[in-house]
Formats: structure tokens, C-alpha cells, sequence
């Protein structure tokens, strides 16, 4: 071979290392557009209505943690009630602080948190934060202050060669727990979107709630998980984990799902719930998708006198293509007598159930395939009349300042709109 020329080898070579390459990259986009674990394929029959004892008992032992009596449960509207409350609490942190969300963003809100969280992690509190990595969105000066102050901040499921196959894979609880003795969860973010009363599209209408009682150990468990997950740190002691009295009357728990932990089970809570309703079924969902098992065990319910009610996001989202894809599935619940409505005023960004005016589950939970089979959510679910008439006046309040759909506005959409729900509803899996 004469000096200079290229060995005949090396483009084959190149294309074999190219088809390797490209190989990967699918194969690893593959990996992450996969929906976890078995997926749930059939409706639920009705076998006992909510107000029966084995209901109770089918949550607690079916789907795990058990519920527990002796809890405190309080809903925060807004903003305006709500960051004050979670700041309140911060301030008053005598050993420990945990707190774990997807959004948390620069911001008048944000700055407020981080101030607050960093004085105490000065004053010898321990302050652990878990942020997921595509959810967060904070500078670089507010992190490294944070940092500085004493903060352990840890972004969860960061890109790295050993997880590319989970990027996917998101948190979007939204937890904080406050000396291992008060906790809250809800659907609010950290951000300036979340301000305010819902006073103008700027404003996000969301319901955030605080909890007091033994069911704060289960969420405060479920930070730790994850922690334990992202460090490698196991959490124990009286600081996170101190015994807890009763605090009131309500029976609770808090439900996690996770697709390394059992994703479908977040789905099996609602189908269980849906099956069992026997009166009414109220679902405030900020972003709703459902399959094709919950549109047969919606109308199921219907079928059997149930008055279902469904309240989304109208003219204000944050993700139009998620109102699109959810519009492509109203035509059978619509037929079968489901109730749609959407909230106009603003971006509505609730996410809860409540079933014959007796359980309810609220969280960071949407009703779709993400939320079911991908990401690790966290709902509160409480079995207790009082509580659960309290998130009804809330409902039928929102549900006021809402417009109806009916099947004959869904069906006389244009060719041009329904061809652009359906396009958005093949992405269904994803959203």
C-alpha cells in the first residue's frame, strides 16, 4: 500500500460504527417511550359500593400503605393561601425539612423559598431537597446560595450513562414535610404562575392541602425512598421520623407509584375507586387523558346510575396539545351521559377525585398515561365524609365559573379540529 491512501477497510468501518451508533440511539428513545410496568387492560367489575367497610380495606390491603385513622387534613386555595402556609411552616422548622417537586422555578415565589429555607439550614436545621432535573429551573446564584447556606439539593434522575434508559422517568410529587410532623401535597409548583387568588389567566386556580397525624410518616416515607434512590442515604431517626399522635379524625394515607415500584397501582387506585362509586363521581383533573379502560369504566359507572362530572382546563392551558388529545376521547363518555365541563377563567390546574361524597383522592396525580405508568406521583387519599363534602362545595364552586360541553358542540368540531385532536391523541402515551 503506497503512502497516503486510505486502507479500503475504514469506510466499512465507519459504517458499521454509524449503524452501531444510530442503533443505540434508538434503542435507547425506545427504552424511555416504554410504559413501565403491566398495564391494567380490563375494567373493574362493581363489587361493594365506598360506603361499605371492605372498601377501606381493599385500598389498604390491595394498594398499600394501609389507611390510618387520627389525621388533620386542611385544603389551601391558591396562592394566596398556600405558599404563606408552606413558608409559615418552613420558618417554624425546629430539626428537619424535606421537600421534593418537579417545578420549582426563578422567581419572586421561588426567591421567597429559597430565603426561607436557606435561614434555616443556617440555623442547623437539615434541609433536603429533591428536584427533578427537566422540572426545575432556577439560576445558578440562587442554587449556589442555597448550597452555601447548608442546603442538600439533589436533582433527581439526572442524564447519566448508567440511567440514559430512565430519562423518561420523571418526579412530580409534590411533597413537604416540615419536622416529620407536617406535611403537604397538592398539585401547586413552585412558581410565580401559582400567585395570587386565580384572579386572571395569569393566575393558576389549584388546591394544594396540609396534613397533620400518623399518615405524615407515610409521606414523609415516600421522600425517603426517593432520596435513598438519588444518594444513597438511608433517613432515620426522630428528626424525620418522630412518633406521631392523632391529630384529628379523618382516616388517610398517602399512595405513591413509581415505574420501578409499581406504576400501574396509581391507575388501579382510580379504576378500584370509579368501580365501587355507586351515587357520584367528581374528578377535577388538570390534564386528562384517559384509555381506553377508563373510558369503558366511566361509562360504566354511568350505566349504573352513577352522575360522573369531569372539570378541566377550557381556553387557558399550559399544554394546548393535552386539551386537544383529551378532546379526541369525550365522544364516548359524552354519549353515555359523562358530564364535561371546562374552567374559564383561568388555568386549572386541580387534581382531584371524590366518590360518593365519601373518599377522596388528591395529589400530584393527572389522569393520564404518564402520571400512570411513568413518572412517580403521590396522592393523599381519605376515606372521611366531612372532608370529602368540603372538596364538593369546592367542586360545585369551580364548576360555577365553567362551561359545559355537549355532544353536539363535540361533535360539530371541524374537519380541520378533529383531525388535529386526533393527531395529538396518537401522542397520548407520552402526555
Amino acid at each position: 500500500m503506497q503512502t497516503g491512501q486510505v486502507p479500503k477497510t475504514l469506510p466499512l468501518l465507519a459504517i458499521v460504527a454509524a449503524t452501531a451508533a444510530v442503533t443505540f440511539v434508538v434503542v435507547l428513545i425506545a427504552f424511555n417511550f416504554v410504559l413501565g410496568n403491566k398495564q391494567i387492560d380490563v375494567p373493574l367489575a362493581h363489587r361493594f359500593p365506598v360506603s361499605d367497610p371492605r372498601f377501606p380495606r381493599a385500598m389498604s390491603s390491595v394498594l398499600a400503605p394501609e389507611l390510618v385513622p387520627g389525621n388533620h387534613l386542611a385544603e389551601l386555595l391558591n396562592g394566596e393561601e398556600i405558599f404563606p402556609a408552606m413558608l409559615e411552616r418552613i420558618r417554624s422548622a425546629r430539626h428537619s425539612i424535606t421537600l421534593e417537586t418537579y417545578i420549582y422555578w426563578s422567581g419572586t415565589i421561588g426567591a421567597e423559598f429559597s430565603m426561607a429555607l436557606s435561614e434555616r439550614a443556617r440555623a442547623g436545621v437539615r434541609v433536603l431537597m429533591l428536584l427533578d432535573w427537566v422540572g426545575t429551573a432556577l439560576d445558578d446564584a440562587q442554587l449556589r446560595a442555597m448550597r452555601e447556606a447548608g442546603v442538600q439539593l439533589r436533582r433527581y434522575n439526572p442524564p447519566r450513562w448508567s440511567n440514559l434508559h430512565r430519562l423518561n422517568n420523571r418526579t412530580h410529587r409534590k411533597l413537604l414535610v416540615v419536622d416529620g410532623r407536617v406535611g403537604f401535597t397538592g398539585g401547586v409548583g413552585i412558581a410565580d404562575a401559582w400567585r395570587g387568588d386565580a384572579q386572571a389567566p395569569g393566575h393558576f386556580r389549584d388546591t394544594h392541602f396540609r396534613l397533620e397525624g400518623p399518615a405524615v410518616g407515610q409521606m414523609q416515607s415516600a421522600f425517603i425512598d426517593n432520596w435513598l434512590q438519588s444518594t444513597g442515604e438511608v433517613l432515620a431517626g426522630d428528626e424525620f421520623l418522630p412518633p406521631l399522635e392523632a391529630a384529628g379524625s379523618s382516616v388517610a394515607q398517602i399512595f405513591t407509584s413509581s415505574p420501578g415500584g409499581g406504576s400501574e397501582s396509581m391507575q388501579l387506585m382510580y379504576l378500584m375507586s370509579i368501580a365501587s362509586a355507586v351515587e357520584s363521581i367528581r374528578i377535577s383533573a388538570s390534564y386528562f387523558i384517559p384509555d381506553e379502560v377508563a373510558v369503558a369504566s366511566l361509562v360504566a359507572a354511568c350505566e349504573r346510575g352513577v352522575r360522573v362530572r369531569i372539570l378541566l382546563p377550557g381556553p387557558f392551558i399550559d399544554m394546548p396539545l393535552v386539551r386537544r388529545a383529551s378532546r379526541h376521547y369525550w365522544g364516548t363518555l359524552l354519549r353515555a351521559g359523562v358530564e364535561i365541563h371546562e374552567y374559564q377563567p383561568t388555568m386549572y390546574h386541580v387534581k382531584v377525585m371524590i366518590v360518593d361524597q365519601q373518599w377522596v383522592s388528591c395529589g400530584s396525580s393527572n389522569f393520564d398515561n404518564r402520571s400512570f405508568r411513568i413518572n412517580d406521583e403521590a396522592n393523599l387519599n381519605a376515606y372521611d365524609v366531612s372532608f370529602a363534602r368540603r372538596q364538593v362545595a369546592l367542586f360545585e364552586e369551580d364548576l360555577a365559573r365553567s362551561k359545559r360541553i355537549t355532544l353536539e358542540e363535540w361533535s360539530s368540531r371541524t374537519p380541520w379540529d378533529k383531525s388535529i385532536d386526533f393527531a395529538a391523541s396518537l401522542l397520548r402515551s407520552q402526555l
